[in-house]
């Protein structure tokens, strides 16, 4: 099985045993309240799980489950974007885990992972205009401001990361 390990983080690929977790945290609005799709409820994370685990078949990466000290703290990796954009990066961790440092410390292993390891050339991130905090994560992990779009009266900053 695929696990990265950072300083202090590990990350494996989310499976069936991440399901109460999982739950708890897309069903979070401080979480998720500004990601696509929004909130979600038991049913759509399950379903969403069945996508993680298909999009790890077809790329071979996806997302991750982030936990420190076998403690969950939250989701980074990789997703199909239903919208035809491409293979996103996104990231999600709980609002008492901000300001530590582990979104940014995973989301750039999960990237490094996609470019490095499995050879993916390009992958894009979303955030909204006004979420500073994940803009700064963006940045500080390499990835460049590359376009934007409306999305429910929301300017949306498209970032990419591209490798020869």
């Amino acid at each position: 099985m695929i696990q990265l390990h950072t300083g202090r983080l590990t990350l494996r690929p989310v499976n069936a045993v991440d399901i109460p977790d999982l739950i708890r945290i897309k069903g979070n609005p401080l979480v998720f309240g500004q990601m696509l799709g929004g909130v979600r409820s038991p049913w759509q994370v399950t379903a969403e799980l069945a996508e993680d685990i298909a999009t790890w078949g077809r790329f071979g990466a996806g997302m991750f489950a982030i936990r420190e000290r076998a403690t969950f703290q939250g989701i980074t990796g990789l997703h199909d974007r239903p919208d035809g954009r491409g293979l996103s990066l996104r990231f999600a961790v709980w609002p008492d885990t901000r300001g530590r440092g582990i979104a940014r410390e995973a989301a750039s292993a999960a990237l490094r992972h996609a470019h490095d390891r499995v050879g993916i050339p390009r992958i894009i991130a979303v955030a909204r205009e006004d979420n500073f905090a994940s803009r700064m994560i963006l940045g500080a992990i390499g990835m460049r401001e590359h376009d934007a779009f409306l999305r429910a009266g929301h300017v949306m900053l498209i970032y990419e990361s591209v490798v020869a």
